[in-house]
């Protein structure tokens, strides 16, 4: 953001230098996409609200979770258990050595993805700290109604 000053007294072209830095300490990009009013919620909302606000987000992520993990669970032990009664009448016949490679392969494969995909985790990792620590409150209401709506 350079500007050009006329001065009638000198013939060089003089620019003015500035600073950007601290434009982009005071302008986070949330203000740019949500506008003015936002912020790190601990900025704007009493702790009596940050804690309700977390508890029951928190409490409807847990019981979804819950409600999910219940029938995901329950699909997965069901067709195991299918295809075992199946294998056992006879109507399926399991390679178990091809099982066997496959499984190896696919460990071998996810190790290779795993090691790539260390430094993104990581980063993911410490944006996720730098947010709890900013709103500490807010995450702590969240952690207590999860676990409430695990329990319900």
């Amino acid at each position: 953001m350079a500007g050009r000053r006329e001065d009638p007294e000198s013939d060089d072209d003089s620019y003015e230098v500035v600073d950007i830095t601290n434009y982009a300490r005071r302008h986070q990009w949330w203000s740019r996409v949500f506008g003015n009013n936002s912020g790190p919620i601990a900025e704007k909302y009493s702790v009596a609200t940050q804690v309700m606000m977390g508890g029951v987000t928190g409490w409807c992520a847990g019981y979804l979770f819950q409600r999910v993990g219940k029938i995901a669970a329950t699909a997965v032990g069901g067709g195991f258990l299918l295809l075992q009664i199946a294998n056992h009448s006879g109507y399926v016949q399991v390679d178990w050595k091809k099982v066997e490679k496959d499984v190896n392969k696919a460990k071998k494969h996810l190790k290779k993805k795993a090691n790539k995909a260390v430094p993104e985790i990581n980063s993911f990792v410490e944006e996720s700290s730098e947010f709890v620590k900013r709103n500490i409150v807010l995450s702590s209401g969240f952690v207590g109604g999860f676990l409430l709506g695990l329990a319900s």
